[in-house]
């Protein structure tokens, strides 16, 4: 039987534009977002399977004309090896992510294949990355999407990347992998998948209603029928966001979408066919539960109440309220990623303050406010492409006369890593800290909050709060994390 076909979608966002940066610093930043793509599509262009059988599409949507250019000349480089790779550029560039992959999707040539793998431009699949993922398909006409795991090269990096891992390997180990295995549902990361065309097709395609496209899609295909399987062994390799800036807009978007599309789907989802289990998980599960009820527990009690209590003294919670349950929530959290108990305490500070954008986020889409319909793409450092090129760079120095293609390192991109060490050498970038002010009125609430537990003997309280407060204040300063080149 002849392998399936597929397109294999890189997925390259507007991410920012180099018209408002000037001199050396636009040269360097345009030097590292090659050097984020360039790996992409290295990696896509070397998937293991029949040339007759994939094509490559890299969509561009990115609106600075020497980008262009440069994403151009990669794909001209691995189409004149041999790769089946075309490059996609809108004239209309509405709907962002959604609009775009609505738009190629629409092409003539999609009719000729059967699947379509999702990479953003940041995400490198291994070789084996289709092999792996396109044969559940096979037997199974109602599996419409197979979704891998992420893998993080940076989660090392600083506090912030390892307290960002802790929760996605919650995510993926315990609600992804749970949830695939006993209701054939989950969402849709939105990258590192494989969509069977005809599922997206009949569940309406992609729409451009709210920022998160990926949990649409993946809503309306389940009301619709088709089963999902999450596979926690197949990894492909991303980056976290290594700035408390950049974070705390990805966090905006991942709960403000949500909302958004609850108000949506809620008429669709209780007049639906599926069974009564479904609908509740759909509605209390999938969308209240974690972008809705934990941001508006962890807010108004941790942030709010306990501090307003401490000026009251009839006022008491109880020790298990603000101490047994919290703790009991993030040790589970920590379950999967065994390595990060040591993190447990900080990781509960930290999911406690970021409920602060969490609840704004929720807010401001349940209620469908201005910020709700922002899409700001998450800001990524490149360094994963770096250690690629010089791992790549090591390897052919030891095979310069094979003929088979490794994981690409051309010419363009040992320049682009050279020019990149150089002009850090030469011009480096000024990183500045933000100041929060939402975070530090609460780190001022919080530390009175907590002078006047300690004036009045409350015990245990006084050590919460202290600590709270210190940690608004150290996020508030922008002192978690990179700072903002």
């Amino acid at each position: 039987m002849a392998p399936s076909s597929v397109v294999v979608t890189i997925e390259k966002p507007n991410k920012f534009s180099l018209v408002e940066i000037n001199g050396s610093d636009s040269t360097l930043l345009l030097e590292k977002q090659k050097a984020v793509f360039a790996q992409s599509i290295a990696a896509a262009s070397q998937l293991d399977w029949p040339k007759d059988r994939i094509l490559i599409q890299v969509l561009d949507d990115s609106d600075d004309g020497n980008l262009q250019l440069l994403i151009k000349d990669e794909v001209s480089l691995w189409r004149e090896k041999g790769v089946n790779i075309i490059y996609r550029h809108r004239l209309i560039r509405t709907g962002y992510k959604a609009g775009n992959l609505k738009s190629a999707m629409a092409c003539d040539y999609v009719k000729d294949y059967e699947f379509v793998a999702i990479f953003d431009a940041d995400f490198q699949p291994n070789p084996d990355f289709l092999k792996q993922t396109v044969p559940h398909f096979k037997g199974d006409p109602e599996l419409g999407l197979v979704q891998a795991r992420w893998s993080f090269v940076n989660k090392d990096e600083n506090l912030l990347t390892r307290l960002q891992n802790i929760n996605l390997c919650f995510h993926f180990e315990v609600e992804q992998q749970v949830n695939g295995a006993f209701l054939n549902f989950f969402g849709f990361n939105g990258t590192a998948g494989v969509w069977r065309i005809k599922a997206l097709e009949e569940s309406g395609g992609w729409l451009e209603r709210t920022t998160v496209e990926d949990m649409d899609i993946a809503v309306r295909a389940h009301l619709n029928g088709w089963k999902f399987i999450f596979l926690n062994d197949v990894k492909v390799l991303c980056e976290l966001p290594e700035s408390y800036e950049a974070y705390k807009k990805q966090q905006h978007r991942w709960h403000s979408g949500p909302m958004q599309l609850f108000r949506l789907c809620l008429p669709a989802i209780v007049t639906s066919k599926i069974s009564v289990s479904k609908k509740a998980n759909l509605i209390f599960l999938f969308f209240l539960l974690r972008k809705l009820i934990l941001p508006f527990y962890s807010f108004t009690l941790f942030c709010i109440i306990l501090p307003l209590t401490m000026f009251i003294p009839e006022a008491e919670l109880p020790l298990w309220v603000i101490c047994y349950i919290p703790i009991f929530m993030s040790f589970l959290n920590i379950l999967p990623a065994l390595k990060s108990f040591p993190f447990l305490v900080p990781y509960l500070l930290f999911e406690n303050t970021m409920s602060v954008t969490k609840f704004n986020a929720m807010i401001s889409g349940l209620f469908q406010l201005g910020s709700a319909y922002e899409w700001v793409v998450t800001k990524k450092t490149g360094r994963s492409s770096e250690s690629d090129l010089v791992a790549l760079a090591e390897r052919e120095s030891k095979s310069l006369n094979e003929e088979k293609i490794t994981r690409r390192h051309s010419e363009s991109g040992l320049e682009t890593l050279n020019k990149l060490k150089k002009q850090e050498e030469i011009t480096p970038l000024k990183k500045r800290n933000r100041l929060y002010r939402k975070e530090l009125v609460l780190a001022f609430l919080l530390l009175t909050a907590a002078a006047r537990s300690l004036l009045s003997a409350h015990g245990v309280h006084f050590y919460f709060l202290l600590f709270q407060g210190l940690t608004f204040l150290v996020v508030g300063l922008d002192l978690i994390g990179e700072q903002i080149s």
